[in-house]
């Protein structure tokens, strides 16, 4: 009856990354909308045997109660950008260490926005993705990552006056070697980074910042 109504379309569809398996079913469940309301509506279902079942009268009342497809809204707005951000980490296209840190603030940018900007609003949601960032993917690597791509770098003055970002990239060097002449030719070749000198001011390699990856 499911697909009579919603054109044989399948609601859950399975994956090969289990962290986007629920995301696509509730987007599936979302663009199905109006047919399910109209199929717990119909002639078809209150003729069914399922109709008069304690099971069937709760799932039909959860389907028309728009409360149910506001949650859903509201769960799609906040996995969205976020399963984004896990596939870029779970691909295979890229090395996904120079853009991990941008994509994550842009997620977060994004879900903001759809929420008309009120992070107030949903706090405990925005400390919950923090939390989790925190402990999972938010590394002085990936900070470094960032400040090392120049797709990013070149076009966000803000990155080089960060004191958080050019703390972790001392911290990095440290880390990387002990030898402080080693030390300090890294940091004179961050110089010349920074400041787009030597074959970082040369015109192929400006014209194709935001073309080839830092790897």
């Amino acid at each position: 009856m499911m697909k009579q109504f919603t054109g044989q379309r399948e609601l859950l569809r399975p994956t090969k990354t289990r962290f986007a398996t629920a995301f696509i079913t509730l987007s599936q469940l979302h663009e199905q909308k109006n047919y399910l309301r109209k199929m717990f509506t119909s002639f078809d279902w209150s003729d069914s045997k399922w109709a008069k079942e304690q099971k069937g009268k709760t799932i039909a009342n959860i389907v028309l109660m728009p409360s149910f497809w506001n949650i859903i809204v509201f769960c799609l707005k906040v996995s969205g950008p976020l399963i984004r951000v896990l596939h870029l980490v779970d691909g295979e296209k890229k090395a996904p260490m120079g853009y991990i840190y941008e994509a994550m603030n842009r997620a977060k940018d994004i879900i903001v926005k759809s929420f008309n900007g009120n992070e107030e609003k949903n706090k405990e949601m925005f400390n919950i993705i923090d939390k989790r960032w925190e402990i999972q993917l938010h590394r002085p690597l990936h900070e470094i990552g960032y400040f090392l791509n120049p797709e990013f770098f070149y076009d966000k003055s803000e990155i080089e006056h960060d004191a958080k970002i050019m703390s972790d990239l001392y911290k990095c060097i440290l880390r990387l070697t002990r030898d402080p002449a080693k030390q300090e030719k890294v940091v004179a070749e961050v110089g010349l980074y920074t400041n787009a000198q030597g074959l970082f001011g040369n015109e192929l390699a400006v014209r194709k910042r935001k073309t080839r990856a830092p790897s």
